[in-house]
């Protein structure tokens, strides 16, 4: 896939910036859903920046308002359409302008309920959002409603400004798209097939930040270690042609000394990935491996393409391979005709790989999948029982889980003061545990060894060696 030309943009940015020119003008920014929605708010910020707008943390100041959305659980839209209200106020009053982007402007039917009952601007979808300078110079200029949004596939776009949330910890999106259709998931629909970004695209964004002093970096992707399988004749030259070389590579980074990566799916975890893993040592040893459902009936349904048997074998394979591996997981809970003996399953597979986090969800409706469709849809009061349920077990395991640490040295690289307590620093383990300690500023951005001397139920307390 051809990478887009920005210079168009650029030159928008340039137009708007001279619009801007007489004052000072500010922006508000929220954020809804995943890592890669904050990358993709990173890049509106840059471009923002450089059309001479200052970012405010109060909507209430901001002369732009960008509001970035997510579909994938229901209480966003109630969240946006509540936003949506509290921003018609500053509309009315001060002419605020309001512009709507993100993985939401892709379904139809919201799209149509925001152009019905509520004030905007400008509304982009996720294969636009490049375009979003033009967009907003044309609503200026015009002062007429902006709707850019197409439905086709997004292409690669390389080259736009980045204004980054931390100047230690940096994530990198290394593809776009899923093309694994999930039966409960409307990723595939708002964001595309998957596209993967050029290799020497990618090791050349990471070498920029490690000049610039960030010491981690987190690969994203809708499903990472899929990248190359769809293309993989375009780096034919630099030879990087699957996630597994890919991490290898970046592993030989100077600079960077920590390396994350999220999300990838346990059907596409094949050995050189795993013996990338083990051998890179830069790499996290911490694996989000998501499950969903530990039913294999209940996984057939969800079109997730393994069994409970085969994730538990790809489990005890990591293990063996992988020295100190630890897991991380995804799990629904209360999929259409989920059983008792099905949701006994989940169970049964959370108490035999012990994770060290859980990130559980209620499953949620999403016009458009298969699974909004089905009939055998689980009340909610059962739902509810479940998930207090897992969430029981899942506080107990990490209570077990975080003894372990009592006595070992961990190192960890030292992002700020804690947010809960300013006294003490915080930084997270290869496991990715919240650690508090005693220090000075000096040791913000260097990695340290800490060990650990308590434990609690959110985080571990240490101190320096």
């Amino acid at each position: 896939m051809e990478k887009v030309n920005i210079t168009k943009q650029l030159d928008y940015m340039q137009k708007v910036k001279e619009l801007n020119k007489d004052r000072d003008y500010a922006y508000y920014i929220l954020t809804m859903g995943c890592q890669l929605n904050e990358n993709d708010s990173e890049k509106i910020c840059g471009m923002l920046e450089e059309m001479n707008y200052k970012r405010t943390e109060n909507m209430q100041d901001a002369d732009l308002v960008i509001f970035n959305t997510c579909c994938v659980r229901e209480n966003a839209e109630e969240k946006l359409f509540g936003k949506l209200g509290e921003v018609k106020r500053l509309k009315e009053e001060k002419g605020t302008i309001i512009a709507i982007g993100g993985c939401m402007m892709q379904e139809k039917h919201i799209v149509e309920k925001i152009k019905k009952s509520y004030k905007y601007d400008v509304i982009f979808g996720t294969h636009t959002l490049h375009k979003f300078p033009q967009d907003l110079y044309k609503a200026i200029i015009e002062q007429k409603r902006i709707d850019d949004i197409i439905d086709i596939d997004g292409e690669i776009i390389e080259g736009l400004p980045i204004k980054r949330n931390d100047n230690i910890r940096a994530s990198v999106t290394i593809m776009n798209g899923c093309n694994n259709f999930c039966s409960y998931c409307i990723v595939p629909y708002v964001r595309g097939r998957e596209r993967s970004r050029d290799a020497n695209d990618i090791l050349e964004e990471i070498k920029e930040l490690a000049d610039k002093g960030y010491k981690e970096i987190t690969l994203l992707g809708q499903n990472v270690n899929s990248y190359m399988v769809v293309e993989k004749s375009k780096n034919e030259v630099s030879g990087i042609d699957s996630f597994a070389k890919l991490l290898k590579e970046v592993n030989k980074v100077e600079g960077i000394e920590k390396i994350r990566f999220i999300s990838p799916h346990p059907k596409d975890f094949t050995d050189d990935v795993i013996e990338a893993i083990s051998t890179c040592k830069k790499v996290s040893k911490l694996i989000h491996l998501p499950l969903q459902s530990g039913s294999t009936e209940i996984l057939k349904v969800m079109n997730r393409k393994y069994t409970k048997e085969q994730y538990l074998n790809l489990v005890d394979k990591m293990k063996e391979r992988i020295p100190d591996v630890k897991f991380s997981t995804d799990i629904i809970v209360g999929f259409p005709g989920e059983t008792e003996e099905d949701f006994e399953d989940t169970l049964n597979v959370v108490r035999k790989v012990g994770f060290e986090q859980v990130f559980m969800f209620i499953y949620s409706r999403r016009v458009g999948t298969p699974a909004d469709k089905m009939e055998n849809q689980v009340p909610e009061e059962i739902k509810h029982k479940r998930f207090d349920r897992l969430k029981e077990l899942y506080e107990m395991q990490m209570a077990q889980n975080n003894k372990k640490y009592i006595g070992t040295i961990q190192n960890i690289l030292v992002e700020g003061y804690s947010k809960n307590n300013e006294n003490m620093l915080t930084g997270r383990t290869d496991s990715n545990k919240v650690v508090v300690f005693n220090g000075e500023d000096s040791l913000i951005g260097k990695f340290i060894d800490v060990e650990i001397i308590s434990e609690h139920m959110w985080y571990l307390k240490g101190e320096r060696k």
